[in-house]
């Protein structure tokens, strides 16, 4: 593998391990941007955490990396209720609107990387 596909995925599998962990760290700021018609938020955060971080490791070895990227896809998808949801909602502590715009659509891009370990 070409050293910039190896950092690419690296960095990839750090930034998910790191995320998970936040789930852990920052609650509260996952519970903000949960839709409320979501059951048992702070089980879901929890749990998306754990994923998180179970998938960043399945990235990291060449036997599960396929599984891991289908994976991140997959939450990818799950998750983006939570931030359209959190763009629509936006409250005085958030983020501005237009960056909780923008990662609308950073998603895809995110779910192109992803993509590229399949």
């Amino acid at each position: 593998m070409p050293d910039t596909i190896v950092f690419s995925l690296y960095t990839m599998a750090f930034l998910y391990i790191v995320a998970g962990i936040l789930h852990f760290v920052l609650p509260k700021f996952y519970l903000r941007i949960m839709p409320p018609y979501m059951p048992y938020p702070k089980f879901i955060v929890w749990i998306s955490g754990l994923v998180e971080i179970g998938l960043g490791f399945l990235l990291l070895f060449p036997d599960t990396r396929s599984l891991g990227a289908w994976g991140v896809i997959l939450l990818l998808i799950a998750v983006f209720p939570a931030n359209l949801y959190h763009y629509q909602s936006r409250r005085r502590t958030d983020p501005p609107k237009w960056i909780l715009l923008l990662r609308l659509p950073l998603q895809v891009a995110l779910i192109y990387w992803a993509y590229t370990f399949v």
